[in-house]
């Protein structure tokens, strides 16, 4: 423990965010530098809990103690040994995790969390200033060879970790890029790309093949995925969109989330050079409260939207941890991100009940309030209040309302794989779906989750791989320690 007062001596601060007008004015990351010395007092805070109940928030199992304390003692290669020691790519999860940690952290029981998200991006970021963070090619073949299909973080996980065990991977992608939704779905604004691109060079340079612009089971069959490979990771995420199928969806003008978001990113790395889906001047309903509706939110600003309004379904979150989720446990309490904070109106209780147009085009929509039952965090059903019907405005509608998992027509069709109840790809405790040396991953197999889970669940599924292969792995169990890797 570094300094056992440090958390009476300091308040919690993050880095200062760009002022609004000026960061909706590009797609460039928010977030302001943070002096080192200053990320230090915040390091100082971490308690070094007899039980550090931060290990348990964590899917990854991050040390997280223990690269706090090397950073308040200024042994920052420590610190990032201590970091990759259970995390692939802590520079993707220091931008984008929701940080589960510190609602779990001790201090958060009745104090603000210590800043666990902001460390890990500033000692990652150190490392790759410092070069300390390099490829680490296998010294050893096993002479095994693994499809990966899907190249978002749990596919990338996955690779890696096989990678080190000595297999031979090649990871399928049916976009132009690696990098999954890490690419086309986050915003700049909250991850630029040259992020992703600098951790794929390295992988590129440890041994990992990567076959963009092929789709699994489309440009290649899963039978001959079967017969060149010696085992199969489906990594292919949760790419079904939850549809509203209510009067007036036919309409021009009424968008999945994600379309609007990759053709932005699109744009933005030069692949295209115009949007198919632009907010220019238009009044924007964005339907769904979650991280997704949220970015369609930031990125309508800045294409320059006259308004901007965002419904949700559930009731409004209240602000303090719920009686009904009490530390450590993940709590729905009301979250305001950056994209909220640039304007716009945001709206709960309300259900969309019809779209409205004229000439084949979404010009409003009716929508009505809604009064939910059940505890406080808790919602459990709802009915519709009379008279609380309201009609809006709106030139583009984005339905931001989650996803219901992987694409079942094509390799998983092709391979026969089972679904649980859920339409996600169903497995037994060793990631092996119902297909014998076919496994799964990640939001395939999950369902909608978030990044953290994503890498835990690559990490894993790659171990049972390796199992499978050699009848047993070197590699770390859950919530235990990989060797350092750069």
């Amino acid at each position: 423990m570094g300094k056992p007062t440090g958390f009476m001596e300091h308040d919690r601060q993050l880095p200062d965010r760009r002022p609004v007008k000026e960061r909706i004015g590009d797609f460039k990351e928010i977030y302001r530098a943070f002096p080192e010395e200053r990320l230090r007092d915040q390091a100082a805070r971490c308690m070094d809990c007899g039980v550090p109940t931060c290990h348990a928030g964590c899917p990854l199992g991050n040390r997280i103690p223990d690269w706090n304390d090397e950073v308040y003692q200024d042994c920052w290669e420590a610190a990032f040994k201590q970091l990759m020691a259970t995390n692939n790519f802590p520079e993707f999860t220091g931008r984008l995790c929701p940080a589960p940690c510190e609602e779990a952290c001790v201090l958060a029981i009745n104090a603000p969390a210590v800043t666990i998200e902001q460390i890990e991006k500033t000692i990652i970021e150190h490392a790759f200033e410092k070069g300390w963070v390099r490829p680490q090619p296998t010294l050893r073949r096993t002479g095994k060879t693994v499809a990966v299909v899907g190249s978002g973080p749990a596919g990338l996980a996955c690779a890696q970790q096989l990678n080190t065990a000595g297999h031979s991977v090649v990871v399928f992608e049916r976009d132009p890029k690696a990098g999954g939704l890490l690419r086309y779905g986050i915003p700049d604004f909250k991850l630029e790309k040259q992020v992703v691109d600098r951790r794929l060079n390295l992988m590129e340079r440890e041994g990992i093949l990567f076959k963009t612009g092929v789709h699994a089971g489309v440009d290649i069959s899963g039978e001959t995925l079967c017969t060149e490979f010696d085992a199969i990771v489906v990594c292919c995420g949760a790419t079904r969109p939850r549809d509203l199928p209510i009067p007036g969806r036919g309409l021009e003008g009424i968008h999945y989330a994600m379309n609007f978001l990759s053709g932005q990113n699109r744009v933005v790395s030069g692949e295209v050079r115009t949007l198919s889906i632009n907010a220019n001047d238009k009044q924007i309903i964005v339907i769904g409260g979650g991280d997704t509706g949220s970015d369609c939110i930031g990125t309508s600003h800045r294409q320059g939207a006259a308004s901007v309004v965002n419904f949700e379904l559930l009731p409004r979150p209240q602000e303090e941890r719920p009686e009904s989720q009490p530390w450590p446990y993940w709590p729905m309490r009301l979250r305001t991100s950056s994209s909220h904070e640039e304007g716009g109106s945001r709206n709960w209780n309300i259900l969309t009940k019809r779209f409205i147009g004229d000439a084949g085009r979404v010009q409003a929509l009716e929508t009505v309030r809604v009064r939910w039952t059940g505890e406080a965090g808790r919602p459990e059903q709802f009915e519709e209040i009379p008279g609380s019907q309201k009609t809006w405005p709106a030139d583009l509608v984005l339905l931001a309302m989650g996803f219901v998992g992987p694409d079942p027509d094509t390799l998983v069709a092709q391979l026969g794989l089972a679904l649980d109840a859920r339409g996600n790809i169903s497995t037994g405790s060793n990631f092996m779906t119902s297909r014998p040396g076919v496994f799964a991953a990640g939001d395939a197999r999950r369902g909608q989750s978030l990044i953290v889970w994503a890498i835990s669940e690559g990490r894993e599924a790659a171990r049972a791989v390796d199992v499978f292969l050699m009848g047993g792995s070197d590699l770390p169990e859950k919530g235990c320690c990989d060797l350092p890797r750069g």
